[in-house]
């Protein structure tokens, strides 16, 4: 009995342990090491709810890094510390915006000369869906807001010129931006849109797959003059122009879902996993010489696809993450929708969270968002972060 009594308590030993004394010391941990100051200017447009899904992953990096706002210490407010569209919960439905347009060049110029960091999460915007619409899908998707516009290339240019890092991610230039300010981001930032945006869908069936957009199904069978036969997984090309092409698994390329791929040695020494499969939307750049690739798509094309893929103007590999330096700063280019994240990541205030949820999920889960973020998205945020608070620091 007295045998049995001592395993029972070592057992709940453990159990208290586990419980309460790791989560305790974690957050012991995280709370003695020392704040970070460092200003962080982001611009999202594209917040049509409080959910925040395109800033959320963020915030949370922010919290966990214990970056602090340098002129109060306060931590980076999730639903406030941001410029763009403000989501509202009132009757009236009245849109509210803060963004760089209110504000005069003396303004810009000394909230750019008091941070260190821009970050444009996504510029695609906020839209009425109106059901009275009757189908008629440009009433039915009215902008309210969104795009770049003239005040966003100026802090741009001045985050250039003062030797700021400079992280864009997709969407940034594609619609609802105007090509004019669009071609003057281009060559701000040395990277050109070819006008392509991709993405895989596990089943290409229209029977199988009620999720696929209609309006694809629709606009191909227009172009191509033909029945929409695809069955099983493939890639989806859709072009600025409207253009759609599709890429069959079994004969066009033989990566079934697109591979990030990651060089074990590369230049920038941003250790990262060497493959990780991404499902999402991404836009197809070309970047100027002086850009640095820390990532690359790979969808090993075939022989047919390589050649379809010419036809269309694009290149064999597609940039995924690329760099180049600005001064004391750097210039980032993130050529996928990786901050889109409808999740739950818990508190941020435990040191040594993320490398556990790296332990739980598997790099290849691609139907898992929470993988992406912890294998990929979030150590490669969190190094060109600190990386640029470390060369803060130089500077200073």
């Amino acid at each position: 009995m007295q045998e049995e009594l001592k395993i029972l308590f070592s057992r709940l030993l453990l159990f208290v342990i586990f419980l309460l004394v790791i989560p305790g010391l974690s957050y012991g941990i995280w709370w003695i090491k020392q704040n970070k100051e460092f200003g962080i200017i982001l611009l999202d447009k594209t917040v049509p709810n409080t959910l925040y899904s395109e800033h959320r992953g963020l915030f949370w990096i922010f919290e966990h890094e214990k970056f602090v706002k340098p002129k109060t210490q306060e931590f980076y407010d999730l639903e406030l510390d941001y410029f763009g569209f403000f989501p509202t919960t009132d009757v009236d439905n009245e849109v509210s915006i803060k963004d760089f347009s209110i504000m005069d060049s003396f303004e810009k110029s000394s909230l750019v000369s008091s941070n260190e960091v821009l970050i444009i999460a996504d510029t695609y915007g906020v839209y009425r869906h109106d059901d009275s619409a009757n189908g008629n899908s440009q009433l039915a998707n009215q902008k309210l807001y969104g795009g770049l516009d003239a005040s966003d290339l100026e802090i741009i240019s001045l985050a250039q010129e003062m030797g700021k890092t400079i992280i864009s991610e997709y969407n940034s230039i594609a619609s609802p931006t105007p090509v004019p300010i669009r071609s003057q981001f281009e060559n701000q930032m040395g990277v050109k849109w070819t006008g392509w945006v991709a993405r895989y869908f596990d089943e290409l069936d229209t029977l199988a797959n009620s999720g696929l957009p209609s309006w694809l199904v629709t606009t191909y069978k227009s172009q191509h003059q033909e029945d929409w036969s695809f069955k099983g997984p493939g890639l989806v090309f859709v072009h600025e122009s409207g253009r759609i092409e599709i890429f069959d698994s079994r004969s066009d390329y033989q990566n079934q879902v697109p591979l990030i791929r990651t060089p074990r040695q590369n230049k920038a020494g941003f250790i990262l996993p060497e493959v990780v499969p991404y499902p999402d939307w991404f836009d197809i750049v070309l970047i100027q010489r002086d850009y640095e690739v820390i990532s690359y798509y790979d969808i090993k094309p075939t022989d047919e696809g390589l050649e379809r893929l010419r036809g269309m103007g694009l290149p064999r590999f597609f940039p995924a993450v690329v760099f180049r330096p600005n001064q004391t700063g750097r210039i980032y280019y993130l050529s996928g929708d990786f901050s889109d994240l409808k999740l739950n990541f818990g508190s941020p205030r435990f040191w040594g969270l993320a490398t556990l949820w790296r332990g739980f999920y598997s790099v290849t889960d691609y139907r898992d968002r929470q993988s992406f973020f912890w294998n990929y998205y979030e150590p490669l945020m969190n190094q060109i972060l600190n990386q640029a608070y470390m060369a803060q620091k130089e500077k200073n």
